[in-house]
């Protein structure tokens, strides 16, 4: 058996990053090679697993244990992908001391797989009989477009057949992030779309003979950071994730500055609470800056558009985590807790199965230039994570 702190150094050392829309490079850096591996680690343990394609050059994970059907069948998902590592002298070679491991992923969330593969492991090795029926998804670009997570959960929608091991939907759900091996029953969710506004170039020392797209776009701004400000008023926050949230994160427009723009593009992020709806949130703002443009101004379809993750169907699982934890540590949380970022499990939530998120690390180590995790935590959650398959 490979120590958990074994597991974490190796998952590191295979660079996966999400080009998130830079050009993607040679295949070191792609998802590819971490989906070889883990069929490798599935064939060791002797386990079924297969790769299920997500478009033409992506692919999840997807791995059974168990298929008793009188015992519950538990999906745990955790995420291929990293972001970038600017700014990390040397992302993929993990360094360990002080009770930390060091390198891109290391907290988000090659911890958690590494915890989740382990207890796998151990599991296997020691013959000890599930309680419950397990498949264990490795989804693809999570940190962009979530392509991989809307795949698996078609494995058992309108895709069913494209997996032999997850055909029909699982009981109950457990995604992994670093949440601090807190349970996570709420989030926000999030809508991410561009905004264009257009005009009439012209030679800038006549510009009334323009239309300077710019100018559009700036009464658009206006226009949004006064919305930003009421969504509070109009808006209930959710108890456990807080409220609405709309932020303007990036501008581009125009080609020289003795010409009269044409055009002026911004992209927005929407944040939802739990039971908004993604489509009607954006078709708000679509209509308040069209207004505000004179009608010369477009929407463009979304590129992220995910709703927020409810708790009114995932107790049973929260409960049974929170148990697990303080069963041998009276320092744990007793209560479940909501965050403000997304996760997959909102998208696996409305295809029908509860879902909650768990696993160890902290969210204010993701995607840092010291991104780190501890032993403690590791070793912890990989604990429990082997507890929840057999008790």
């Amino acid at each position: 058996m490979r120590p958990v702190v074994d597991l974490l150094a190796e998952l590191i050392a295979i660079p996966s990053v999400n080009p998130m829309g830079r050009a993607a490079g040679d295949a070191a850096t792609s998802e590819a090679r971490l989906v070889t591996w883990l069929l490798a680690f599935f064939a060791d343990l002797g386990l079924p697993a297969e790769r299920v394609a997500v478009g033409a050059d992506r692919a999840n994970v997807i791995a059974r244990l168990g298929d008793d059907p009188t015992r519950p069948t538990i999906l745990w998902d955790v995420h291929l992908d990293t972001v970038p590592a600017d700014g990390m002298a040397e992302p993929f070679t993990p360094r360990i001391a002080d009770g930390r491991i060091t390198g891109r992923g290391a907290c988000d969330v090659k911890g958690a797989m590494a915890a989740m593969l382990w207890a796998l492991q151990r599991v296997v090795h020691d013959g000890t009989p599930p309680r419950v029926n397990l498949v264990f998804s490795a989804s693809s670009d999570e940190e962009a477009t979530a392509t991989g997570v809307h795949a698996l959960v078609e494995c058992w929608g309108r895709a069913r057949g494209s997996s032999r091991l997850l055909d029909r939907p699982p009981d109950g759900a457990i995604v992994a992030e670093p949440t601090d091996l807190q349970v996570v029953v709420a989030h926000r969710g999030v809508t991410r779309f561009r905004i264009v506004t257009h005009g009439r170039a012209c030679h800038s020392s006549t510009p009334d003979l323009g239309v300077n797209a710019i100018y559009r776009m700036a009464r658009v701004v206006t226009q949004l950071e006064a919305l930003a400000a009421r969504l509070g008023e109009q808006i209930a926050p959710h108890p456990l994730c807080g409220g609405a949230t709309l932020s303007v994160g990036c501008i581009t427009g125009g080609t020289s500055v003795n010409i009269v723009p044409d055009q002026c593009a911004i992209e927005i992020d929407r944040r939802l609470v739990p039971g908004e709806d993604p489509a009607q949130a954006r078709a708000a703002i679509c209509a308040l800056v069209g207004a505000a443009a004179d009608g010369e101004v477009c929407c463009e379809p979304p590129w992220l558009e995910a709703p927020g993750l409810r708790d009114d169907a995932n107790g049973w699982l929260a409960e049974r985590l929170l148990a697990l934890h303080a069963s041998d540590d009276p320092a744990a949380p007793r209560r479940a807790i909501g965050v403000p970022y997304g996760t997959n499990a909102a998208t696996i939530s409305c295809a029908g199965v509860p879902a909650v998120v768990f696993g160890p690390g902290s969210i204010a180590q993701a995607h840092t230039t010291d991104e780190y995790i501890t032993i403690a935590s590791l070793e912890r959650g990989a604990e429990i994570y082997r507890r929840f398959l057999v008790e």
